[in-house]
């Protein structure tokens, strides 16, 4: 078995009110029945190797020259909790079974759903989710989605835990 796969995105998360319009989604699952989603949530966003800190520090150089958002926000804080923030992503809702964090730029907004649908394996979902705002957002995800899938992938493995 392996610790994380990719899948089709689920349609009951594609449609649904989080963002305006759906332009990218992808879906990787990995198993943990040990966890609660907060703490999978922590291993997946917090735990970053050192090599996925690095390529964010490279980004934000770059991004920074054409306006895209690098810094902190001003109502940053880490309270887990809604209108929280997990490293950089704030925590829109938290239910049960699925925790929404994301961030909204002048160029697209997202969303990363944890779901844990309580499936025997592959049972936690880190679906991404997002709408450009205006060409610049297309060519930045065009740019950016190779890398995407590579960090998403790994981040998510920090939260297997073998059944």
């Amino acid at each position: 078995m392996k610790k994380v796969k990719e899948e089709a995105t689920p349609l009951i998360y594609t449609q649904t009110d989080l963002l305006e319009q759906i332009d990218f989604s992808d879906t990787f699952a990995t198993t943990n029945q040990k966890n609660s989603l907060e703490e999978i949530t922590t291993l997946i966003f917090n735990n970053q190797p050192n090599w996925i800190k690095k390529l964010f520090l490279i980004r934000n150089k770059i991004v920074k020259h054409i306006g895209l958002k690098t810094e902190i926000t001003k109502d940053y804080n880490k309270g887990f909790r809604v209108g929280g923030f997990l490293s950089f992503f704030k925590i829109f809702s938290i239910s049960d079974n699925k925790i929404v964090l994301g961030a909204d730029d002048s160029h697209l907004n997202f969303r990363a759903i944890i779901a844990n649908t309580n499936a025997e394996i592959y049972n936690i979902k880190v679906i991404t989710l997002v709408q450009y705002n205006n060409t610049k957002g297309k060519i930045y995800m065009s740019i950016v989605k190779p890398f995407h899938k590579i960090i998403v992938k790994r981040m998510v493995k920090n939260a297997f835990v073998k059944s």
